[in-house]
């Protein structure tokens, strides 16, 4: 899935700015007085109990929430365009027996064709682009059905990939991934940072991984609580505390 955002100015850096930016609900306060800046090519991991505002802060991002604040993306040289933003949601169920195909799900997001009709020469070509990117060519006829959590994952990564965004955000994209799954997807999205230049904001539930690969860590709950290196938020008394009170839950 990829949507715009509007341009925003932040020197001659590429990066998403966030600043004070609070939701409201009724008359429940979601987000208090958020400031994050996500500069390309780093990759960013929101951590949290259940109810801080994480996926909140995620369609506040993609215009899918009113909020109170500023939301801007600068890319150099092209502040009159909207930022691409691709986006990977938490694995959706397909039934298992049904019969829908990979290039029949690419094709109903990239053309106007009808799927029962087929795919064309040309559009196969663009899905096996497509594929080609999280190294996926293989699956392109496997039923949706019958993907493995992790040939889902590459499969919703491809799709958020085209076109290229400027920045990739991802919804718990561990969830339902073996240990394995999950390292060779980490992989995959550390190099397709480095390779298009573009940011990664992640939620994920998974600290194992961190140390690894993310940039920064921010740990909210409602507000940001800690915001650092994997090693500074980790062992923070911030972390202990927020994980504590919450007992535990993520």
């Amino acid at each position: 899935m990829n949507m715009g955002l509007h341009g925003g100015s932040c020197g001659h850096a590429c990066c998403l700015r966030i600043q004070d930016l609070s939701v409201k609900i009724g008359n429940d306060t979601i987000l208090q007085d958020i400031n994050l800046h996500i500069h390309c090519g780093e990759m960013v991991a929101l951590i949290g109990p259940n109810g801080a505002g994480k996926s909140t802060l995620i369609k506040t991002i993609l215009g899918q929430q009113p909020y109170e604040g500023i939301v801007t993306f600068s890319v150099p040289g092209q502040r009159s365009r909207k930022a691409k933003i691709g986006y990977v949601p938490q694995s959706p169920t397909f039934d298992i027996g049904d019969s829908v195909s990979v290039a029949d799900l690419f094709a109903c997001c990239m053309s106007r064709r009808p799927a029962f009709l087929g795919q064309s020469a040309a559009m196969r070509e663009k899905i096996m682009e497509c594929l080609e990117r999280v190294r996926s060519e293989n699956l392109i006829d496997k039923r949706i059905g019958a993907l493995s959590g992790g040939e889902l994952q590459r499969v919703l990564l491809a799709l958020a990939l085209e076109p290229l965004p400027n920045i990739l955000i991802l919804d718990e994209p561990l969830s339902g991934v073996d240990v394995e799954g999950m390292e060779t997807l980490m992989d995959m999205l550390d190099e397709i940072r480095k390779t298009y230049d573009l940011s990664i904001l992640m939620i994920t539930h998974d600290f194992s991984m961190l140390a690894r690969y993310a940039d920064q860590v921010v740990l909210m709950d409602r507000q940001i609580v800690r915001q650092g290196s994997a090693a500074d938020v980790l062992e923070s008394e911030e972390f202990r505390q927020v994980f504590h009170r919450k007992g535990g839950t993520q």
